[in-house]
């Protein structure tokens, strides 16, 4: 995040943000967050105030030994941003800090005078959100209690407040109590730590949304609801609900009229409302033909159409006065679902989608993100082409959120704020009432896809039903209902850990609940390391290096576990060579985040509708300064796990799938594309190409599919090392153990009817195996493992599986050296024992057939008029995974030229990046950063076109960067270019 300690800059962002929505509300809205002059909020322990309690109420009451406080905002954050705790985010400051401090009851206090333009008859006091509950109190009197953070408070002060002298607002917040998860519900669950984030002292506690005033008329507008319908994509069919409220004690009649823009549609009705009642309005095309809309201009997805939006202004008036307005920005569109195979699919307005997305923890882990940060957010997942976000739990709660998602076209699968934990909240009817609210403020979104009810565990009665009650009343059932993350037309949650790119195209890439397959995946992911440029920030430098405890504070390390922090520092010692420091470290860790999160994508892609939907990873954005799960980090850095994603799940793609050789476009658009060349070209290290393995096609690509094109030949890898070696089985009901191992398709192998039963193959000396092929009879393995051994007695699993099936199952896992492979059943697929016509054993020394170590596969795919619409870069090894010989590569000095402009508050940065002809070698992943020219630093946020990309001789790159005036300042621009050869 940025410069989250400057409070000045908290008040300036808020400050902007307000004044827009003043400039809007045309006087009728009077904002009293911090950030209004003339409210400047305080706060102290409720223990503390105690004695002097009365006293708080009165005017010109002495608070200078008061905290400063932001609103909206948390304790913890306040005195954060007085200086009156350390750095939260850097080393271990946070869990340094006494929580019994914050872990308690705490008032907030200000004054405010009326603005003069409040001349209607009625002057509100409105709440949009406190965590987790709070006694109003205005002028000493209290004018009510909130109940979860979601719970809106508006309250009539009109009699109550001094229009000539300042009034005394006095809010006492309750702490929300431990344990959180689920009895404090509904609250920011996480805040008690997570895997991937510290415990937060206070546990958000705070006026964590909008206070402000509005002033209105005797009738009012309660929770405008447009509801839009399309019989075809030609026409939409809108209707508007809402209630009109009558807070005077007379019979009042009204007139409501709305304008409805692109298209200025108008209608007009008359309202009549009985003292201090209400009254349900409906307007739609039965009265009002107008509302069938010709032609609309729908909300798409972002991929599949432009996400556009329309307003509608409503005006109540009575008399000639209005007594209250309103306007509401919402999408046509139209969702529908389906569950074909155990499978959800997500329609939107008539087609089907492919979710390709990512889960927020929570915006910021100590609630600072406001206003046109999320737009920054969102907009980077609108960049990596994503199209969905999980809001895990509930946990982001901020309007501006989903104006962002409902902006670049990205969908909201929305969580109540439940954890897998089968315990109830304490108060089941305040947990209601709570996600009745959360679906009224937000319904009108048509980024909302998906409400789900629960993380990894299903609702306890009696919310499961409740809670799909309320979403059939107060959202008309126009989104799903899905009870469980991870089960019913799922395929569970995680694993989250890093795997070697092949297991993501392997049948099947299972997780933990939910049906086996690729389906609909709502969790997935990897630990993710970040830049050495943004590791310094929160590191202090005597723990930069060799790994220690203070990186599991950041949670690298066992608070990660899920993570395998272990797996991924295998991984990088064994793929790319054993990092000699914290920035050789950083280094590495991209090319290992590019492929993994790249193969993660396309591994769906490859098997688009084939049973795949739709996957998202674990976790598309960073709430705290952290070493795993993320694409950007906490400063915005773009890691190489964004690259990896942007690249794969671009809506028209190019692909290469590692296990079979494969290449395929895939094509997540709802637009045919005809008459695209693909082509594969592989170079080796010195940037020469390899011409025998070149390939090139003509292909269509029609709609939302995958198509293949051809297959790389590799064929060399396929060698069978257990042909006609010996075997041994734990029991033998029919032929013979060497049976499977002799070539011949006609002969089998059987075990005794049981589970636990083996069988193994004898290499004759140690190899190295990458993976087997089974060629199962009728009596087929449903549950196995893979293990080799060295000596036939000590074994390491290397593969298992609970989706054995008849036939062939062709496996893949990591390089292993071992003279002995077995396969052992755990549970049988039939009421015979095991039975195998082949059991093939692959890898042995990898054969170079003019390939270098380490070899590149370039792909492109252009159009009919030869324009490029996408390409693709892997590297792939002789070894498979050992790309160590990469460390060697030549250092190359390429050419940079960048031109700078600066127009409407932006920098637009347009860089051209050159491999001469003459370089001794390919440029391997080319890193591009803007920094400022005095001091090196990165600028950010930046929005770049792409970076990490490699260069064969004579090729060059032109790419693009953007960011705002305001994190340059007035330094210069500089652009720095590293490619991985120069370290």
């Amino acid at each position: 995040m940025i410069n989250y300690l400057s409070k000045k800059t908290i008040l300036l962002t808020t400050l902007v943000c307000c004044l827009i929505l003043n400039a809007l509300a045309q006087d009728t809205i009077y904002y009293l967050n911090n950030s209004n002059p003339q409210s400047s909020w305080k706060i102290k322990a409720a223990v503390d105030v105690r004695a002097d309690s009365v006293n708080i109420y009165k005017a010109g009451y002495n608070t200078d030994d008061w905290v400063g406080a932001i609103v909206p905002g948390t304790v913890f954050a306040s005195y954060v941003a007085d200086g009156l705790e350390k750095d939260p985010n850097f080393g271990d400051n946070i869990y340094k800090v006494d929580k019994k401090k914050y872990d308690r009851d705490f008032w907030y206090r200000t004054e405010f005078s009326i603005p003069s333009s409040f001349t209607k008859r009625v002057i509100w006091l409105n709440f949009k959100g406190i965590n987790r509950k709070a006694d109003i109190f205005l002028n000493g009197k209290k004018l009510g209690s909130l109940d979860g953070f979601m719970q809106r408070g508006r309250y009539d002060i009109t009699n109550l407040i001094n229009k000539n002298a300042p009034n005394v607002l006095a809010v006492l917040v309750y702490w929300p109590h431990t344990p959180l998860v689920n009895y404090a519900s509904p609250t920011y669950i996480p805040s008690a730590s997570w895997d991937w984030m510290p415990y937060v002292p206070g546990l958000n506690m705070g006026i964590t949304d909008d206070v402000f005033l509005n002033t209105t008329g005797g009738l009012t507008l309660d929770d405008p609801w447009i509801r839009t319908d399309l019989p075809t994509n030609a026409r939409a069919d809108l209707s508007l609900e809402m209630k009109i409220k009558n807070s005077s004690g007379n019979f009042e009649q009204g007139v409501l009229s709305g304008t409805i823009n692109p298209g200025n549609i108008q209608f007009s009705e008359k309202v009549f409302v009985g003292a201090n009642g209400s009254a349900d309005i409906k307007i739609d095309k039965k009265r009002f033909p107008e509302l069938a809309i010709n032609s609309p201009e729908l909300w798409w997805p972002n991929g599949y159409g432009d996400p556009n939006l329309y307003t509608c202004n409503l005006s109540l008036k009575v008399g000639d006065a209005v007594s209250d307005q309103k306007e509401i920005k919402f999408g046509i569109k139209k969702y529908t679902y389906d569950t074909v195979g155990h499978v959800l699919h997500v329609y939107v307005n008539g087609i089907k989608v492919f979710l390709k997305g990512g889960n927020w923890g929570m915006s910021e882990y100590m609630l600072r993100c406001r206003g046109n940060e999320y737009d920054t957010k969102v907009l980077f997942h609108k960049e990596m082409n994503f199209n969905i976000i999980r809001n895990w739990i509930g946990s982001t709660t901020d309007e501006a959120f989903y104006d962002a998602c409902d902006k670049y076209g990205i969908m909201v699968w929305d969580d109540f704020w439940l954890n897998s934990i089968p315990n109830l909240p304490d108060d089941i009817n305040s947990f209601n009432t709570n996600a009745v609210e959360k679906i009224k403020r937000f319904r009108n979104h048509p980024s909302i896809a998906i409400w789900c009810g629960d993380n990894e565990g299903t609702p306890m009665a009696p919310l499961n039903g409740w809670l799909k009650e309320d979403i059939s009343a107060f959202d008309g059932n126009d989104r799903y209902y899905q009870p469980n993350s991870h089960a019913g037309n799922l395929t569970g949650s995680g694993p989250w850990t890093n795997s070697d790119p092949r297991w993501y195209f392997s049948r099947f890439p299972n997780g933990f609940g939910g049906n086996p397959g690729w389906g609909l995946r709502s969790e997935i992911g990897t630990a993710v390391f970040i830049n050495f440029d943004s590791f310094k920030k929160f590191m202090p430098e005597d723990k930069w290096w060799p790994r220690n405890e203070m990186w599991n504070l950041h949670f690298f390390g066992p608070s990660a576990g899920n993570a395998g922090p272990d797996l991924y520092d295998d991984a990088i010692a064994k793929r790319y060579g054993k990092a000699t420091g914290i920035e050789d470290y950083c280094r590495k860790a991209q090319l290992l985040n590019i492929e993994t999160n790249k193969a993660m994508y396309e591994g769906w892609e490859d098997n688009i509708w084939e049973d795949a939907s739709g996957i998202m990873t674990w976790m598309s954005q960073s709430a705290y300064p952290s070493l795993v799960w993320q694409t950007y980090d906490y400063y915005y850095d773009l890691t190489g796990a964004y690259w990896g994603a942007k690249k794969a799940c671009e809506p028209l793609h190019i692909q290469w799938n590692p296990v079979n050789n494969s290449i395929k476009v895939i094509n997540t658009t709802r637009f045919d594309e005809q008459g695209l060349t693909a082509k594969a070209d592989v170079y080796n290290s010195d940037g020469s190409l390899v011409p025998q393995y070149s390939q090139s096609k003509i292909v269509d690509a029609p709609a939302n599919t995958a198509t293949n094109c051809f297959t790389l030949d590799f064929a060399q890898e396929r060698e069978n090392l257990a042909l006609n070696k010996p075997a041994f089985a734990s029991s033998t009901a029919s032929g013979e153990p060497a049976l499977v191992t002799d070539g011949k398709p006609g002969s089998r192998w059987a075990s005794n009817q049981s589970d636990n039963e083996w069988i193994y193959v004898d290499l004759g000396q140690e190899q190295i195996v990458n993976g087997v092929k089974l060629n199962w009879e009728e009596a087929f393995g449903r549950s196995f493992k893979i293990q080799v051994s060295d000596d036939a007695k000590s074994w390491r699993d290397v593969y298992e599986t609970e989706d054995g099936h008849t036939g062939i199952q062709q496996i893949t896992f990591d390089e292993e050296k071992a003279r002995y492979v077995r396969m052992f059943g755990l549970q049988r697929g039939s009421g015979w024992g095991y039975s195998l016509w082949d059991f093939e054993v692959y890898g042995g020394q990898p054969k170079s057939n003019g390939l270098s170590d380490v070899h590149f596969i370039k792909l492109k795919l252009t159009d009919k008029t030869g324009k490029l619409v996408s390409d693709n870069f892997y590297w792939r090894g002789n070894k498979r995974t050992d790309f160590t010989a990469l460390n060697s590569l030549p250092k190359v000095d390429l050419k940079t030229s960048w031109f700078v402009k600066h127009q409407d508050g932006k920098y637009f940065i347009d860089v051209r990046v050159i491999n001469p002809a003459s370089t001794a070698a390919a440029a391997f992943a080319v890193r591009v950063q803007a920094v400022k020219a005095s001091t090196g630093e990165q600028i950010l946020p930046a929005v770049m076109s792409d970076n990490y990309f490699s260069l064969m001789k004579g090729e060059s790159k032109d790419l693009k960067i953007e960011f705002d005036e305001k994190v340059l300042g007035n330094d210069k621009v500089k652009v720095l270019v590293q490619p991985y050869n120069n370290p």
